[in-house]
């Protein structure tokens, strides 16, 4: 048991690292270029070198931020998370100005105005297919072609 966790715990520690390494963002590494961190952990993998001087010399320190829900405490990739739409209090905002309720005068009276203009141009229309003309003296209903 002992032997398999002297190569699963390396192993483990080395992968976290290298994949560490090439998530950060390049202009945030310390000490030495990025891909010189690579390198090094690559190199440096079976004794734990490599690894352990990008956590304590390379890896990008954390800055804490009270009240934040990065875990602990601390920042750094948990800071620009995204909210949860019902989270969300300017998405909650713009669901109230969109959906107005039906006991809104103001949303009633202009569906009633639109209805009314809906139904006069309807009428008008019937009226103008209705109505006899010079061409048609009887009075039938116009054919469109």
């Amino acid at each position: 048991m002992i032997r398999v966790l002297l190569f699963l715990l390396p192993l483990a520690v080395g992968i976290y690292a290298f994949i560490d390494c090439l998530t950060t963002d390049e202009q945030k590494v310390r000490s030495l270029p990025k891909i010189a961190w690579v390198f090094i952990i690559l190199f440096f993998w079976p004794v734990f070198l490599g690894p352990i001087g990008w956590f304590a010399a390379g890896r990008p320190k954390r800055e804490y931020t009270p009240g934040s829900s990065g875990g602990f405490g601390f920042g750094g990739r948990a800071q620009g998370r995204q909210l949860a739409p019902d989270d969300n209090p300017e998405f909650l905002s713009s669901l109230s100005k969109d959906n107005r309720k039906p006991s809104d005068p103001s949303s009633s009276s202009d569906e009633d105005e639109m209805l009314k203009r809906w139904e006069e141009d309807l009428k008008h229309r019937e009226d103008d297919l209705r109505s006899p003309d010079q061409d048609n003296p009887e009075g039938r209903a116009k054919d469109k072609d």
